[in-house]
């Protein structure tokens, strides 16, 4: 199924709107250098346990960079733990037509036979995702926010892209702990559920957002 496709039986979404929160923009960097440094810290054992693993698993990269849409529809690199064998755009290219079908529709694929027996393990405990805690350093993401996305999924917010755009994508958000990969893009709901984020997003409903993540991390829920 092509793009435009995809556009034409997504439902409308309703227009959302943006106000500027500089304090809170700077209470949340400051929130995120601290989290993520200390994350880091603590964590390390487990990312060197990790990177053993996805080494050995075939001898490929340990992290594999991602090409994302950041704030101000800026390329980003999101950093991941590798998940897929190293020849995954070989496979996607022979995936079937319903395969096919289904990932230009949702970007996602629920049995993926790019992913490694490692991969599996890490996606389902969101493991894979650890390394975006130098993104979150870094300043290209923040702990709370919008999933990064591909430009073609951006498209996929209409007349409401920029103000997707407007803040930093996460490693977690209000797309996650709703349901994660059990909601769609056909229907809107995953766009309604971003762009809401964006329009009342504050401190108090990013550390709601992170303690309902720990839940949603232990349940897998959505994970795949």
């Amino acid at each position: 199924m092509e793009l435009t496709t995809v556009l034409e039986n997504t439902q409308p979404i309703k227009n959302y709107t943006f106000k500027e929160k500089p304090f809170y923009d700077f209470l949340k960097r400051c929130f995120d250098i601290f989290c993520s440094l200390i994350l880091i810290i603590v964590t390390s054992p487990v990312l060197i346990l990790i990177a053993i693993l996805v080494k050995a698993q075939d001898g490929g990269n340990v992290i594999f960079k991602s090409p994302r849409i950041g704030k101000n529809g800026k390329e980003i690199k999101v950093f991941k733990f590798r998940s897929m064998f190293m020849n995954a755009d070989d496979l996607l290219n022979s995936l079937s037509p319903e395969a096919r079908e289904e990932y230009e529709k949702e970007y996602k694929l629920e049995k993926d036979p790019r992913i490694t027996k490692i991969g599996n393990i890490l996606r389902k405990t969101s493991l894979d995702e650890l390394p975006q805690l130098f993104n979150v350093l870094f300043g290209t993401m923040s702990l709370v926010g919008p999933r990064p996305v591909l430009y073609e999924e951006t498209l996929l917010y209409g007349e409401n892209r920029d103000l997707l755009l407007k803040v930093k994508p996460g490693i977690t958000g209000l797309w996650q702990v709703s349901g994660r990969n059990n909601i769609s893009y056909a229907n809107g709901e995953r766009q309604a559920i971003e762009l809401e984020y964006v329009e009342k997003r504050s401190f108090f409903f990013d550390i709601k957002i992170l303690i309902l993540t720990v839940g949603a991390v232990f349940k897998m829920k959505g994970a795949m």
